[in-house]
């Protein structure tokens, strides 16, 4: 494949993810069946055309089968008067109306054909139709089912994804808690142990013994005077 055709092959398909992303299949199916249904109107304007005409040409046909009765009357009528010359011409008129009615009758037998073809196309083309109209509700209403599961699924997905987010802070915050009670143990046991104050500054250490005198020297003033109590002395 060269180069052209290899660019004009993921042009086309470029163009055709863009017209998808842009298509609305409820605009489309709508689109689709609203042209179906002028395409019926149409025939059905063709039928009503056919019959109005047809309805004339019986009419005229109506109209000259009168004027036959009228000439066989003025031929008779005529002949009586002794007038055969304008009973001939009365008569040439009635076989040329005649051949005129035989021309309609064919006409309309035409135009009643063309209505009938007409009438089986508007029946087909309504069932299909009306076909159309159903499977396009089915579609549009199997799209939105789709549609809304899409976006819940997505929805979803966006949960799932905060979820983790606040999963992850938990974690981090269980893990630093963890982290700060053990260091409260540790300072705890460094306390217990005399460890922290050994390693306070001097002054802090001075403090610390003068204390520990004068705590010294209570408990033996104590002891003193609970042994004179005990003694009587």
């Amino acid at each position: 494949m060269g180069l052209l055709a290899r660019i004009s092959t993921v042009f086309k398909a470029k163009m055709n993810k863009a017209l998808d992303r842009l298509e609305n299949p409820y605009e489309t199916l709508d689109y689709s069946y609203e042209k179906q249904i002028e395409l019926l109107q149409n025939v059905r304007r063709n039928i009503a055309n056919v019959v109005s005409s047809k309805k004339r040409l019986e009419l005229q046909t109506v109209k000259l089968r009168d004027s036959l009765s009228k000439l066989d009357d003025q031929a008779r009528e005529a002949l009586r008067l002794g007038r055969e010359d304008l009973a001939r011409a009365a008569l040439e008129r009635k076989v040329q109306l005649e051949q005129q009615i035989k021309d309609l009758e064919q006409q309309v037998q035409g135009l009643q054909q063309e209505q009938e073809k007409l009438t089986q196309v508007e029946d087909r083309l309504k069932a299909k139709v009306e076909a159309f109209r159903t499977k396009k509700e089915v579609i549009k209403a199997q799209y939105s089912a789709a549609e809304a599961q899409v976006k819940i699924g997505e929805a979803m997905t966006g949960l799932s994804e905060e979820m983790a987010d606040v999963g992850l802070a938990i974690e981090r915050a269980e893990r630093r808690t963890e982290d700060m009670k053990s260091r409260a143990a540790a300072i705890d046991e460094l306390i217990a142990t005399g460890v922290l104050e050994d390693s306070l500054g001097d002054k802090d250490r001075v403090e610390t013994e003068l204390r520990k005198l004068g705590a010294a020297g209570r408990v033996e003033d104590e002891l003193a005077r609970l042994k004179k109590e005990v003694t009587g002395s």
